[in-house]
């Protein structure tokens, strides 16, 4: 499959699952903040990093939007939090979850990983919980991503990542779409955050879990904690 028929997978996937009650990457239990409940995801990216009262977040990929909801707690109504979903479901819903919450400073944008509709150096912090695992074009989601971000400003993301996986899951349209088709080694998916130009990347967990679908196969996919920045100007950081 190429990267718009990935796209269009996805987009009907997540159309589909944005009212069911389970969710393809979910692993712990499903997320309460302020009505809105999310079994998707892969950890808690929000509790990798400080957020601060009037910042700007971006939660990249944000579904029905528990996350955006946390973190529109923690800028207050000083600050802001966009969500930017690809599919018009779960952006419906995260609007309804928000509507539910009394969240007047967060707000849903239609667009891709791979092309952010927000402004160049607009945000403070960006978020992301199981999402570019399932971005085609992984290195340009994290170029958009660090566009995004006010020089100085961090990220926070969970995700999958994998190793040996074999073909029959690598050339499934369908385990793409259930997060493990798409995730790239760790070498890879640290290397292209970093080739994007993020500083001070760490990894901060590593959780490993059994999938049903590589019993047998020697493949193995973990869910990936990782933090970093973008450079502050050389001025600044010289101080």
């Amino acid at each position: 499959m190429n990267s718009e028929a990935i796209k269009q997978r996805v987009r009907e996937r997540y159309g589909a699952a944005a009212d069911e009650t389970g969710g393809c990457c979910a692993k712990t239990e499903p997320i309460q903040i302020s009505g809105a409940r999310s079994p998707f995801g892969c950890g808690d990216p929000i509790a990798l990093m400080e957020i601060h009262p009037g910042e700007t977040v971006l939660d990249v990929g944000s579904g029905p939007g528990a996350d955006a909801l946390a973190a529109a707690r923690l800028v207050g109504p000083e600050g802001r939090v966009i969500g930017v979903d690809m599919t018009d479901a779960m952006l419906r819903r995260a609007r309804e979850n928000a509507a539910a919450a009394g969240a007047g400073n967060v707000e849903f944008r239609q667009g891709d990983a791979d092309a952010l509709p927000v402004e160049d150096g607009s945000v403070d912090r960006v978020i992301s919980n199981c999402v570019i695992n399932l971005v085609p074009d992984k290195r340009r989601a994290f170029r958009e991503m660090f566009r995004a971000l006010k020089p100085g400003g961090s990220f926070s993301i969970s995700d999958l990542v994998g190793e040996n996986l074999p073909a029959s899951i690598l050339e499934d349209p369908e385990r793409y779409c259930s997060c493990i088709g798409g995730a790239p080694s760790e070498e890879a998916y640290l290397g292209a955050i970093r080739d994007a130009g993020f500083e001070q990347v760490r990894v901060v967990d590593r959780f490993k879990w059994e999938a049903p679908e590589l019993a047998g196969t020697g493949g193995m996919v973990w869910s990936l904690k990782v933090a970093g920045r973008k450079p502050a100007p050389a001025a600044q950081g010289a101080r």
